[in-house]
């Protein structure tokens, strides 16, 4: 899937938009981020030496894995809510492309349980256990 076949699953837009494409493998999201060196959260993280923050790395890794979802989430949001056992161990800088491979591991609706990994040139840079939920647009009040 590309960005504009993403953003048909994905409440994300423009800078907020993490990932460049995900592939659905046996019920795999393969995920990628090229990082060009431009992206806003590069900005002062850290002056000459931009490193891309785990934060990012973690939501990189939420937004691949909700393309196993591309049936469930229409007009849903996913909210994030819950991070475990998250290790980092190497950077992300400007010129990798970050590539994902995660799953959902377990499902109590309207919660979704799924662990990832990171890498870059087969490298790991980051794993994790997280959680989200899937929550209809039309029950957000304000939104």
């Amino acid at each position: 899937m590309n960005k504009e076949e993403l953003m048909a699953i994905l409440p994300h837009r423009d800078s907020m938009l993490l990932v460049d494409e995900v592939e659905l493998i046996d019920g795999k999201a393969h995920g990628k981020k090229h990082i060009t060196g431009k992206e806003w959260f590069l900005d002062g993280h850290f002056p000459g030496h931009p490193v891309v923050p785990g934060v990012i790395l973690c939501e990189i890794l939420a937004q691949s894995v909700c393309v196993c979802l591309k049936d469930e989430a229409h007009d849903c949001l996913t909210l994030f809510t819950g991070l475990d056992k998250v290790k980092f161990r190497n950077q992300v800088v400007p010129g990798d492309t970050f590539e994902t491979v995660c799953e959902i591991t377990r499902v109590h609706k309207p919660f979704y349980f799924a662990k990832g990994h990171g890498f870059v040139n087969g490298k790991l840079c980051v794993s994790a256990e997280f959680s989200f939920a899937l929550s209809e647009k039309d029950k957000q009040e304000g939104v």
